[in-house]
């Protein structure tokens, strides 16, 4: 068996704090060439050894993948008229989390997930042979075409499915998968898109 999602609800055992604290931190201005819609939080917050009970639920060995090389731990509020550089992508990690921390009266969409239309790709080609499979000459070209082209044409893509925004709810899927954020909402910290995105690498990865 191939695990490529995973949705656990109540997943703080103390949840409002954790918000209270993400709420507190300070949020400058998205930086110059950022892809991801809202604003991060100055610090991560800490979730200890969160790597080993994750890795238990999806039974292989992680490592967390910290600040500068992800966002992990990393609070972000996306607010009614932040927009995203890029829409439909992937995260070049083992396994994507996004923690959704906005209160239930608040809620609207989710994470969702996309098939691209000219390959029929729920995903971008990691396994060999996929690429020159679908006509391209390998993976790196194929991933330089639709990275430069589709992913900013939603004709290009069919929505497959949304994992609804739900208080304390974790969305863990497969980096690979192509997915996007949704839209933003919300006119003040407390109504708006609250998450705090994971990112998880295998150490020594066997599929």
């Amino acid at each position: 068996m191939h695990l490529t999602q995973i949705v656990i609800d109540d997943f703080l055992p103390e949840p409002m704090d954790v918000r209270r604290h993400a709420l507190s931190l300070t949020y400058p201005p998205r930086p110059e060439g950022a892809n991801y819609p809202g604003r991060n939080a100055d610090q991560a917050l800490a979730f200890p050894e969160i790597e080993k009970l994750i890795g238990s639920v999806v039974h292989e060995t992680l490592v967390p993948v910290p600040s500068p090389r992800s966002s992990h731990g990393i609070p972000r509020l996306a607010s009614d008229g932040d927009e995203s550089n890029s829409r439909v992508h992937i995260d070049n990690f083992h396994w994507s989390g996004i923690l959704y921390l906005t209160l239930d009266e608040h809620c609207q969409g989710g994470t969702h997930f996309f098939r691209h239309k000219k390959t029929g790709w729920d995903m971008a080609p990691v396994w060999p042979g996929m690429a020159e499979k679908a006509g391209y000459a390998d993976a790196e070209t194929a991933m330089t075409e639709i990275l430069s082209k589709d992913i900013y044409d939603p004709q290009a893509w069919t929505e497959t499915e949304m994992v609804s925004m739900k208080f304390n709810r974790l969305a863990l899927f497969r980096g690979y998968l192509w997915h996007d954020a949704g839209r933003a909402f919300g006119t003040t910290p407390d109504t708006s898109r609250l998450i705090i995105p994971l990112f998880f690498a295998n150490p020594n990865p066997t599929r």
